[in-house]
């Protein structure tokens, strides 16, 4: 039944890129998913020769089934450019016109070696935006529960012992999820890639009329947009990688590594979650609740400064801000920690 489940595939993508059109009304991006529409349609029409070749009857119509009917309603709720992960796994293609560059930054590549050279260093810079998330989540996770502890009991040790319990468990706990996370998503991409080169060594030529339909989304002349997508298509490799890219947003070579994204997880939990136990780690008899207060203030500061630098915030609102909200999370921890104590005394 391969034949069968490649053309509802094919009747799925038709479906949803008229989905898509009616969402971009009135922009190049509707005469795009128009035309996408249109290419599925053709493919799910050589499925159906096959179909009639090999005697499996032919269903009268698409109907779309429950998951297609959600990702629907997800595009009419969220819009297109907010499910792209959900939409690529639908497969549908010409995704790569949802990206975040700001207009006239994008440069039509002509080579295989400018394909995606806008993405270069991407994920060393994902690994670092993970690393500096982590070392936030664990700073305000064992600072609000150090201040929850220490103001419930008053026993240093109970404190100590319940910070670092706390520490190795979410620091496990952030590993454990990011690798499931990282993991799945690999795993996803690489079906996806799978797919893809399945249909470009069936039928070429489609992809590359699909390829093209992108570039000139993109602003490029029609004939130059075939030119280029036919040289993109005519080396499998690089037909691959290009299609991988352009239609559906993943530049293979940047896919990350589950491990590395665990590890790289766990060791910046600890790090940060290291900041408001310095004061009982070192034995600090005097005032230990106060230096962890101060020690955490710095270090939300610098946390909320550092993630600004990949919001395009100020270094100075973001820390303030992140300061703000690691305050008020700190405050209602240690009230709350207050009152049970009081009622556990």
């Amino acid at each position: 039944m391969h034949e069968l489940d490649s053309w509802i595939a094919e009747k799925r993508s038709a479906y949803l890129y008229r989905i898509l059109s009616d969402a971009e009304s009135g922009n190049a991006r509707q005469l795009l998913f128009l035309e996408l529409a249109r290419e599925a349609d053709e493919q799910s029409a050589l499925w159906v020769t096959e179909m009639r070749k090999t005697g499996i009857p032919v269903p009268e119509k698409y109907i779309p089934d429950r998951r297609t009917r959600l990702v629907v309603w997800l595009i009419k709720k969220l819009g297109p450019g907010n499910i792209r992960p959900v939409l690529a796994a639908m497969k549908i293609r010409g995704l790569s016109v949802y990206s975040s560059r700001r207009p006239g930054e994008h440069q039509i590549p002509a080579s295989i070696e400018q394909v995606g050279t806008s993405h270069k260093n991407m994920s060393t810079a994902g690994s670092l935006r993970a690393a500096i998330f982590g070392m936030n989540d664990g700073l305000v996770s064992i600072t609000l529960l150090v201040l929850g502890v220490a103001e419930a009991s008053n026993e240093y040790g109970i404190t100590l012992l319940t910070g670092v319990a706390g520490l190795l468990a979410g620091a496990f706990c952030m590993a454990t999820g990011e690798y499931i996370s990282m993991r799945s998503q690999f795993e996803m991409y690489e079906y996806q890639i799978r797919l893809e080169r399945d249909e470009l060594a069936q039928y070429p030529q489609q992809e590359a009329a699909e390829l093209a339909l992108i570039y000139e989304a993109r602003g490029m002349q029609p004939t130059e947009a075939k030119a280029l997508a036919l040289r993109m298509i005519s080396d499998p490799e690089m037909g691959l990688d290009t299609l991988a890219k352009e239609e559906l947003g993943i530049n293979p070579d940047e896919l990350g590594s589950p491990w590395q994204a665990a590890m790289s997880s766990f060791f910046a939990f600890v790090v940060g979650g290291l900041v408001p136990l310095t004061p009982y780690l070192l034995s600090l008899q005097r005032h230990p609740l106060l230096i962890c207060v101060f020690m955490s203030t710095i270090g939300l500061f610098v946390v909320g400064a550092a993630i600004s630098q990949f919001t395009g915030r100020q270094a100075l609102w973001g820390g303030f801000r992140m300061l703000g909200i690691g305050g008020l999370a700190g405050l209602a921890t240690y009230f709350i920690g207050h009152f049970v104590g009081g009622r556990l005394g």
